[in-house]
């Protein structure tokens, strides 16, 4: 299904409004406690650890929360609830500011996490699904152009915060950015999504129970290693023989090499069927490894690079790789149930890759090299010419209101 000529024509302002969010949803929530957590410790009584398994109970909490609020979608489109989630994180983050002890500590980290669920990229990839169905493909590419620099302006704008007025007045500073920046986004240049057709019934049948786990386990296996690398990159690269300062200034390019591969992505592959980056995508953390392991530190900034242009790929297909197997009916719901696998595993990632670090050291990259390539296996199962379903009438020939 493609987009008619007066939803094109919201198309612009809907990218716009959504990658500005989605920037703001990131920053604020995930991307907060690499620079938060320490002072939020202090100044709570806790520890970093402690922060940070606050921080991962949220994104379980959100992994449960996912599939119901990908229906709510379904059924009503995704304003509302990219509404809530700015009113939830607002809520959450002003608890933040306020926490004393480690119970006010996971109370509002728990509302963090609702938000998350409500306002990140699975909520904004169904919301364009019932705004465009099969031709949302190229506005999940244009937002998560915006969102890639989530924490090259989320970290250094904490950080001026915190250092000039506290990490209290720092949550306060994002919440009210949520105010007055993401709640009038949503609020105005968000259409609402027209009405939920009945399932069109194509005549034939389809194994999606097959495609629904394969799915799940490649999302999973990629996200582990997206939580995994995004809390010991600079460790490993350090194990490679790096120096601290080259360690981190190699990481640093993770974020440009995903806004990079995304555009070469929509340049170039944009039209192949999404199985074909996501393949591409899922065998370049391998090929970086393997050219660290030989090499060593003179190739850090090469796996920084590799990683960061399949994560930055993958993230793309997290949105379309559903919407060209099973086409956009029930999208919300769909991704809710793929995403809850992959959110629980990039919560857990943190700790179980740095038990593995702590003991295997570098030959931890066998652990995310062999689960990146169980998902090339996994996609390679996948058929490219699966019948999507094909939009629901109304979807097609409505524009967002």
């Amino acid at each position: 299904m493609a987009a008619t000529e007066p939803a094109r024509r919201h198309t612009g302002q809907v990218i716009f409004a959504l990658g500005t969010t989605q920037t703001l949803a990131w920053a604020s929530s995930y991307y907060l406690p690499a620079i938060l957590a320490a002072p939020m410790a202090q100044g709570t009584g806790t520890s970093p650890n402690m922060v940070f398994a606050a921080v991962s109970a949220s994104l379980l909490l959100a992994a449960v929360s996912g599939p119901a609020v990908g229906r709510a979608i379904d059924a009503g489109g995704g304003r509302r609830v990219l509404l809530a989630s700015n009113l939830v994180f607002i809520v959450g983050l002003g608890a933040l500011a306020l926490a004393r002890g480690p119970v006010a500590l996971f109370t509002a980290w728990a509302v963090v996490g609702i938000g998350m669920a409500l306002g990140l990229y699975d909520a904004a990839f169904a919301t364009l699904a019932g705004l465009y169905g099969n031709a949302a493909r190229g506005p999940i590419t244009g937002i998560t152009l915006f969102a890639g620099f989530a924490s090259t302006i989320g970290w250094p704008l904490s950080a001026v915060l915190a250092a000039h007025f506290g990490w209290r007045d720092a949550c306060l500073a994002w919440a009210g950015l949520h105010l007055v920046v993401g709640l009038p986004l949503n609020a105005l240049l968000v259409p609402s999504a027209p009405p939920p057709a009945p399932k069109p019934d194509d005549g034939e049948p389809r194994d999606q129970r097959r495609e629904m786990v394969l799915l799940a386990y490649v999302f999973a296996s990629a996200w582990f290693v997206t939580g995994a690398m995004a809390t010991h990159l600079p460790q490993l690269l350090q194990m490679a023989g790096a120096s601290r300062t080259a360690a981190i200034g190699a990481a640093s390019l993770v974020g440009p090499a995903q806004v990079g591969a995304r555009i070469v992505e929509f340049l170039f592959l944009r039209r192949a069927h999404p199985l074909i980056p996501a393949r591409i995508a899922t065998a370049l953390h391998p090929l970086g490894a393997a050219l660290l392991a030989v090499w060593g530190a003179p190739l850090a900034v090469a796996f920084s690079l590799f990683y960061g242009a399949g994560n930055g790929i993958l993230t793309i297909a997290r949105g379309t790789l559903p919407l060209a197997i099973f086409g956009p009916h029930g999208y919300g719901a769909r991704t809710g149930w793929l995403g809850a696998p992959a959110r629980a595993a990039q919560a857990l990632a943190p700790l179980l890759f740095g038990l593995i670090l702590d003991r295997l050291g570098l030959y931890a990259l066998a652990v995310s090299t062999g689960l990146c390539l169980s998902a090339l296996a996994a996609l390679l199962m996948l058929r490219p010419a699966a019948r999507a379903e094909t939009a629901a009438p109304g979807r097609a020939a409505s524009s967002p209101r």
